[in-house]
């Protein structure tokens, strides 16, 4: 994952480069999080109409929304140097061992019910 975030944001390194100077500008974070709930977003709305995608055709829109989620959340960990790796692995264990997502837990009432 690690090479795949570095690769990512290599690819997309004029997404952080200021048109005028040419330079690397520092990136509106919460704009940054917006365009990946952007994606998200129209991934959920293909799905809601059972759509596929206009410029991967052979593939469902909710499927290719979700990659260009991921190469967002991948292009900001590089851009802001954070170890998105260590914090999915951390973030794995974690949750092994929480009790709110244990199926007893969450077949109570209120539990992780949408």
């Amino acid at each position: 994952m690690d090479e795949l975030v570095k690769t990512i944001h290599e690819i997309h390194a004029n997404w952080w480069i200021d048109l005028e100077t040419g330079k690397r500008k520092e990136r509106n974070v919460g704009e940054l999080l917006c365009l990946v709930h952007s994606e998200i977003s129209e991934g959920m709305e293909g799905h809601r109409k059972n759509l596929m995608d206009d410029h991967l055709p052979h593939r469902s829109m909710i499927e290719v929304e979700l990659a260009d989620a991921l190469i967002r959340i991948m292009d900001i960990a590089g851009g802001l140097n954070l170890d998105l790796p260590g914090a999915v692995i951390e973030k794995l264990i974690y949750n092994q061992q929480r009790a709110d997502h244990k199926l007893e837990k969450r077949r109570k009432e209120g539990g992780k019910a949408y």
